[in-house]
């Protein structure tokens, strides 16, 4: 089994599941008494969300490349961000490390793709709604991509970083997220990406009949099929 090396703490509610899913997995796929092999670096996520307000991408690949290569040193075979936004800076880190690190949007790709979907939602931060690091990967590997309106984009940031990054799980923006997905679904939308790991913790499956792809679950068991 390889040693699995996550970068965690964007926000930490997202990263127990991250903890959850690939363990669970382990013990599902091997048995017994088996978990999985992890280190785990966790970050003040407060330190990059006031880079990210800022437009201070240099000091959030800083701080994410330092995360990286304490995983390195410590014998992670591989490393997971733990976090759709933070890809972004994905070049920049890889630059600087020689381990793998396993992409959120290429795991997001092959799931779509495994279930034949042309066309998909993306929600996220207003960063990966809105830039190309996680868009470019999925539409490279020939999936439509569809984003929200302007205003949209806006709230469903405001929810992600007021609210579920604070731990709120609020009714009226679970509404309000699902509205979007329905309104998408008509426009086209075969599918959802939850493209951030905090939106998982806010709706699910049973909330609505367009088929969800969340990024965190994908990329969870990514890392359990790479360890394997």
């Amino acid at each position: 089994m390889k040693t699995i090396g996550l970068i965690g703490g964007m926000s930490w509610e997202s990263t127990i599941t991250y903890y959850e899913v690939i363990n669970t997995l382990v013990k599902e796929r091997l048995g017994g008494f088996h978990s999985a092999k992890i280190m785990m670096y966790s970050v003040d996520f407060h330190e990059l969300e006031a880079n990210m307000e800022t437009g201070n991408w240099d000091g959030n690949a800083e701080i994410l490349t330092n995360a990286a290569l304490n995983l390195e040193k410590a014998g992670a075979d591989f490393i997971l961000i733990c976090t759709n936004t933070m890809h972004k800076l994905v070049p920049q880190i890889k630059e600087k490390i020689h381990v793998p690190i396993l992409h959120i949007a290429d795991a997001t790709a092959d799931a779509l793709k495994a279930k034949n979907i042309h066309k998909a939602i993306l929600l996220g931060t207003k960063f990966t709604m809105e830039q190309e690091f996680v868009k470019d990967v999925i539409h490279d590997r020939g999936i439509e991509i569809l984003i929200p309106t302007e205003e949209e984009r806006y709230k469903i940031n405001d929810i992600i970083f007021n609210e579920l990054c604070l731990g709120k799980i609020l009714p009226e923006s679970k509404a309000y997220y699902l509205s979007v997905i329905d309104r998408l679904t008509k426009e086209g939308g075969e599918a959802a990406i939850l493209g951030c790991t905090e939106i998982g913790l806010l709706i699910n499956q049973k909330d609505t009949d367009t088929p969800l792809f969340d990024t965190t679950i994908i990329h969870a068991t990514a890392a359990v099929d790479t360890a394997l």
